[in-house]
């Protein structure tokens, strides 16, 4: 029997197309539930934004405070409640408003295992729900799930505004119901989960449930050191802005050669959610520390139904007062927006105007070439820095603004000038306190894969395999487009101990891009090592430092509970010679977990793990912008 080539090409493309056609059928026929889906880390997710808050006029948005806001309100208190140690065991429906369940009660935020359900977990590098060989994205069927649910109203003066729904923080895959329809989902459990609700509220009562699964398939990029908890750990609320509105802005304040005078830039984003073209006027204001403008501009700007616009502002300001960590000086930005001549929102934010940059000094190293240093605003540091985990004895992983000011307060006693965010990004009011305080930020994405170990091939870190792409990128923009415009957000962080590979050379491309167009800030990435994708050589466990002669640790326990290990134990380096130190207090075992005893009883073996920085221009034969040490310390409090 004779086959063309014609004939035998054809049946072969009608082959691949019916396995193509049946492959589609099937896999549409079990369509995976969200939380077991690599490629689904949102839906029905608003894009990732600076955060801040709508107020109807100047002298409300100069406080700075969200609850002065008319357009704000806070949905953290009592909450009802229910828990499953298995995700089918939840009862038929519970999402629905006349579902029959027998609630119980939990404070929000705080994390559930703190609150008397489920079981605290420790680890260092395992997963916690598959300690050894995880098969990704394989997840356990026993996956507890916490059910929160309490009514909300709307109040009558954001008729006609639309409303979102933003959770800052849950974990780890979150679904959010109103009266019984699907919102949206949501997985980066250390950023911002923000749902335009106008559609599915009613008039009056409204039923919010937020469902959230303690495993994902997110959870496999969560594999940090620290304790594995679940729930809603940071602020709920809602809110609400114009149907034309500002839907971000991003600002550029640098200073020109001379290091004293200001280059400033600002992007407006407007959308329009109405079916009509609409001109707008946006304006802003800078003031400085006693309420004068120094510069302001406006322009008109046309938005087309349902479409969006960006206008630009530019300004250069002579004898600028700069943002240091000695010097945090502030300038406070007014950004209005004007329909038929009335102000309809105005959004306050901090501006520092500073200058990061890396190069060459006069000093010679050993190899014959200059010292590369890190500088800012023309003089180059000398950073003396700690490491910072989320966590309080009474919620969890939830850190309430006075904790966060306890902390910084101790921090600039001694001296600590740098804060390594490890591993993910913190709660929005951190980075406003930073700004105040004076504390440079190294922000780390939300992206953790140790249990992977570092393996490039098939099976191992999940940095190498293209199929995880969509979820690190999500997890990078996400950081970087809320804390974009922080005064103190001085480097970014790809994440930590996650392997490397395609995943993150992609994801170093992004925020370089960005960067660039921008405040030209440091991208590192720690597992990059000596490769390209990394704008410094950060060697930040032991293996690549040198051990140091003295050390000096200051500790403070908030309450006589030891619980909150990793966070409240602040240890600082007294340094011998140039290189600097950053510890990060790791605790390796404890007589008994969770338990509440008195800290007398405990006996503690603390591991610190310090890291290096280096300029990642020739760092070899140079002094490192961080240095490290490896040491563990045993002891007993008395």
């Amino acid at each position: 029997m004779n086959i063309t080539k014609t004939t035998l090409l054809r049946y072969l493309i009608g082959t691949v197309v019916c396995a193509f056609s049946a492959q589609t059928i099937s896999a549409e026929g079990t369509k995976l539930p969200y939380w077991k889906d690599i490629q689904t880390v949102a839906v029905n997710k608003e894009a990732p934004r600076t955060a801040f808050m709508s107020y109807d006029n100047s002298g409300q948005a100069l406080t700075g405070k969200y609850e002065n806001s008319p357009y704000y309100k806070l949905l953290n208190g009592k909450w009802n409640f229910y828990y499953v140690d298995a995700y089918k065991d939840l009862p038929a429906n519970i999402e629905q408003p006349g579902a029959d369940i027998t609630w119980k009660e939990i404070n929000v935020p705080g994390n559930w295992e703190v609150q008397g359900y489920g079981t605290a977990i420790y680890t260092n590098q395992p997963y916690d729900f598959q300690p050894s060989n995880p098969q990704p994205p394989h997840l356990p069927e026993a996956n507890p799930v916490g059910v929160y649910q309490r009514d909300i109203e709307i109040p009558s003066n954001w008729d006609g505004r639309d409303i979102y729904l933003r959770l800052e923080g849950a974990k780890s895959g979150v679904y959010v119901y109103l009266n019984g329809k699907e919102v949206g989902y949501s997985e980066d459990s250390k950023n911002p989960a923000e749902f335009l609700i106008n559609k599915y509220l009613q008039p009056g009562k409204n039923s919010l449930v937020v469902k959230c699964f303690r495993y994902s398939t997110g959870s496999y990029l969560e594999c940090q050191d620290f304790w594995r908890l679940s729930g809603i750990e940071r602020d709920v609320f809602l809110f609400s802005q114009p149907k034309t509105a500002v839907q971000d802005f991003e600002v550029v304040s640098t200073l020109d050669d001379t290091y004293k005078n200001g280059i400033f830039k600002l992007d407006v984003n407007v959308t329009n959610h109405t079916a009509a073209n609409k001109n707008v006027t946006v304006t802003y204001e800078l003031l400085d520390a006693d309420k004068k403008v120094v510069t302001s501009a406006e322009t008109p700007c046309s938005v087309s139904a349902d479409g969006k616009n960006t206008v630009t502002f530019n300004a250069s300001l002579n004898n600028v007062k700069t943002w240091t960590s000695e010097q945090p000086n502030l300038y406070k930005l007014l950004i209005s927006l004007k329909e038929d001549g009335k102000i309809t929102e105005v959004i306050p934010f901090n501006v520092g105007f500073r200058r990061f940059e890396i190069k060459p000094i006069d000093q010679i190293a050993g190899n014959g070439k200059p010292y590369i240093c890190f500088f800012v605003n023309g003089q180059p540091l000398k950073m003396k820095g700690v490491n910072i985990h989320e966590h309080n004895e009474a919620t969890g992983h939830y850190v309430p603004e006075e904790l966060m000011r306890k902390d910084f307060e101790l921090m600039k006693q001694h001296n600590i000038n740098t804060v390594r965010l490890c591993h993910y990004p913190q709660d929005r009011k951190f980075y406003e306190l930073c700004d105040e305080y004076g504390l440079y930020v190294y922000d780390e994405a939300n992206i953790e894969s140790h249990g992977m170990k570092y393996d490039l091939r098939k099976g191992g870190t999940l940095g190498n395999n293209p199929e995880w792409l969509k979820p690190h990128m999500d997890r990078t923009i996400n950081m970087y487009e809320r804390n974009k415009n922080y005064p103190s957000l001085t480097f970014w962080s790809l994440g930590n101990e996650a392997g490397n590979g395609y995943n993150f050379y992609q994801t170093y491309l992004w925020v370089k891009d960005r960067e660039t167009k921008g405040m030209n800030r440091p991208v590192n990435y720690e597992r990059a090592q000596w490769e390209w994708n990394t704008d410094m050589f950060v060697p930040q466990y032991p293996g690549a430092c040198q051990p140091f002669a003295s050390i000096s640790i200051i500790f403070r326990l908030h309450t006589r509970n030891l619980f909150p290990f990793c966070q409240h134990v602040l240890l600082l380096y007294m340094p011998a010679s140039r290189y600097i130190c950053v510890f990060s207090p790791k605790i390796i075992r404890q007589r008994e977990l969770f338990r509440k005893s008195t800290i007398r009883k405990h006996n503690l073996l603390i591991h610190l793990i310090t890291f290096s920085i280096f300029p990642r221009k020739n760092p070899r034969n140079r002094s490192p912008l961080f240095s490290c040490s490896h040491t563990r310390i045993q002891f007993q409090i008395q």
